[in-house]
């Protein structure tokens, strides 16, 4: 079985572990505070090994295009400078993170970290090949920055232990799943890095 070793051309890309999508949150994912530690053990084998560090956050005006209201999917969530639109306090996100907002134009969704942002620039700026994504939701934000990097020819690979999905239609997840490894995507555990064996 392959071993994987974090090299400093490698980013760990941390998508939406914001408190809306935690429990008691406007749109809690199923779950999603039990990856948490998972995450943050991912953090500290990066961190070892001189890897980037990219959080990316929903930012969303008061009338965002994706809300109920507007005639959306989605009940207001992640809000411009209140707590739900924070990262739980309980990631231990390291200070050289980038900090990537999306989805900030009331008119326009954007589910990928990489969509009217310039993510794509900051990665090859660093020379970076192979990208390392975790967090919320496999279905939507995880999928779509996925598959952006897939399509901008980074190496993808998916931290299954450190994902969860909203199934939102029921089903959603496992379709995320079989798109991204239709397209290249490499799914994996921290089971899969040459320091856990």
């Amino acid at each position: 079985m392959a071993v994987i070793r974090i090299r400093p051309m490698d980013a760990l890309i941390i998508v939406d572990m914001q408190n809306d999508f935690m429990p008691g949150g406007a749109l809690p994912v199923p779950n999603a505070l039990e990856i948490i530690p998972i995450i943050n053990s991912y953090i500290d084998m990066f961190k070892k090994n001189k890897a980037v560090f990219v959080a990316t956050r929903d930012w969303h005006p008061p009338n965002h295009i994706s809300f109920k209201s507007r005639g959306g999917p989605w009940p207001p969530h992640c809000i411009q400078g209140t707590r739900g639109a924070e990262f739980h306090p309980d990631l231990a996100l390291p200070q050289d993170v980038i900090v990537v907002s999306k989805a900030y134009d009331e008119n326009i969704e954007a589910y990928s970290g990489f969509e009217g942002t310039n993510l794509d620039q900051m990665l090859k700026l660093r020379e970076i090949k192979r990208v390392f994504i975790c967090g919320v939701a496999t279905d939507y934000c995880v999928k779509a920055t996925a598959l952006d990097a897939l399509r901008l020819r980074y190496q993808v690979f998916l931290l299954m232990d450190a994902v969860r999905g909203v199934d939102i239609p029921r089903g959603s997840t496992a379709r995320a799943i079989e798109e991204l490894l239709n397209e290249g995507a490499i799914l994996i555990t921290v089971n899969d890095f040459e320091m856990n064996r």
